[in-house]
């Protein structure tokens, strides 16, 4: 477990036969999961170096039953861990020995297809993935498309903010997200925007994107669709270092080119994923770009002649042009499977995620070979290298004792991120992995604001507590924490 998880009430957990009764009261039948074996598949997420045991997992399959839920825990101090696909690589929804697991996985239904307003409104539980397959006989899809679309939930994709290979021109989740219904710790259900573009008010879906189930639990989601492109092509583009790699990235950008997924791989990515999928990429390059221009045909062969003089200035030894869509899909296959392709090569590896500015790459990618270096650890790059999101693969072996300093090289990685001007996540969210890192991002006023909001939300600290915050202060603490001794640096508001 990793430090600084909150201590587990003894209180909570003698009372743990009696709480799954309550339980079973709301959500009858299979549905509150109290044997060992079966509560075993719920320990860990995607980050499987942290793992614990929830006292209860509980399954609703209604909006009414997770109210119930919320308002019980609520008033007899029961701590709660949403979850979705369970697929977080940060530990976001990581369970705790006295608290409920509540798996959101029977909202597994599209409710409506609006095409007319170019939105969709999904249960929480329903794939990524599973959008754009609903949609795709008109002609439209989902943009954002994280590499675990076939199995994330939409609920999870909103808690983390999660992006994809097309990020960059179509937008994280936050950019694609219309509506939200939640129900709040209290058990009050509150709806949030709908199918219009804007609203009035304080963007409190702002808040909740990204907030990692920290403040509500995710009940319908809406969000826009778009019209597949009339054309789309990709380019796989070989460089002899990964720098000139790098300086291809941002001399694209610079162009004034802004292509649908533009995506890189270093060798060792590059070789673990052509032994798996025999995708047809070249083994004589240290460093893969594959770059994707949609649009109108005509947009789309200018913009590839283009992309293609920038890549040989740059040094570019190996091109190729997709000429069917067949083509396209096999350049994409390669890179949507780089993760278990690496998984082949190693016993272990720890997905990484920080965010850059673009115009660092070249230096960050060599600082990070020498980190490797230093602690004698390989590292496979695979990331989306249009906005900076970085996801070194740090490969070891947790049975040769190497977990801790995969950990120790994961943390400067991402000191490295910030000290660059980037961020410690891009989309996999901070939960434990990243928890202790907050401070070299935030100092204690900026981190006491942001616990301010959660308590606004959740005052008693019950949803997935220990995630996000490295020092988790009561919400009376936080009343009185100042700067220095002074007050905190807000104007004093004139009366009128």
């Amino acid at each position: 477990m990793p430090p600084l998880m909150p201590a587990p009430d003894r209180s909570v957990l003698d009372r743990r036969d009696q709480i799954a009764a309550a339980l079973r009261t709301v959500v009858p039948g299979e549905g509150v999961i109290t044997d060992e074996d079966e509560r075993r598949a719920y320990e860990s997420d995607g980050l499987a170096a942290y793992r614990q045991m929830p006292m209860l997992v509980v399954l609703p399959s209604a909006v009414e039953q997770v109210s119930r839920i919320l308002r019980y825990c609520h008033d007899n101090n029961i701590k709660v861990v949403p979850r979705g696909g369970g697929t977080s690589l940060s530990g976001g929804s990581l369970p705790l020995e006295d608290g409920i697991v509540l798996a959101m996985g029977k909202f597994n239904r599209v409710l409506e297809i609006d095409f007319d307003n170019r939105c969709v409104v999904v249960q929480p539980g329903v794939t990524n993935l599973g959008i754009s397959d609903a949609v795709q006989h008109a002609g439209f899809y989902y943009a954002p498309d994280p590499s675990s679309q076939i199995a994330c939930s939409i609920g999870g994709n909103v808690a983390e903010n999660a992006g994809g290979v097309h990020c960059l021109k179509y937008g994280l989740t936050a950019n694609n997200l219309l509506g939200l219904e939640m129900v709040l710790m209290t058990g009050e259900v509150i709806r949030l925007g709908g199918r219009h573009l804007d609203s009035d008010g304080y963007d409190l879906m702002g808040v909740m994107t990204g907030s990692e189930g920290l403040l509500g639990v995710i009940t319908e989601v809406t969000v826009r669709i778009l019209r597949k492109p009339a054309t789309a092509r990709a380019l796989l583009l070989g460089f002899p270092s990964n720098e000139s790699a790098g300086d291809c990235v941002g001399a694209v950008i610079a162009d004034g080119i802004i292509p649908g997924g533009m995506e890189m791989m270093d060798k060792p990515a590059i070789h673990a994923v052509e032994d798996f999928v025999h995708a047809g990429y070249p083994l004589d390059v240290e460093s893969l770009l594959i770059v994707e221009l949609d649009g109108p045909a005509e947009e789309v062969d200018e913009l590839i002649r283009r992309v293609e003089a920038i890549a040989r200035r740059c040094g570019a030894t190996y091109l190729r042009i997709s000429n069917t869509e067949a083509e396209r899909l096999t350049f994409w296959a390669g890179r949507k499977a780089a993760f278990p392709a690496v998984g082949r090569i190693t016993p272990d590896y720890l997905c990484m995620d920080g965010t850059i500015p673009r115009a660092r790459l070249p230096e960050v990618l060599t600082r990070m070979a020498a980190l490797g270096r230093k602690y004698e650890l390989r590292i496979a790059n695979v990331f989306h290298a249009g906005d900076g999101n970085l996801h070194p693969l740090i490969l070891f072996d947790a049975n040769a004792g190497e977990l801790e300093r995969a950990e120790k090289l994961g943390a400067d990685i991402l000191r490295l991120c910030v000290e660059v001007g980037g961020v410690l996540t891009g989309e996999h969210g901070v939960g434990v992995e990243k928890r202790d890192l907050m401070g070299t991002m935030f100092n204690e006023i900026d981190l006491a604001q942001q616990q301010r909001v959660k308590c606004a939300f959740d005052p008693n600290m019950l949803l997935n507590p220990g995630k996000v915050f490295p020092t988790l202060h009561r919400c009376a603490e936080l009343g009185r924490l100042h700067v220095s001794g002074g007050r905190l640096p807000f104007p004093d508001i004139p009366r009128f």
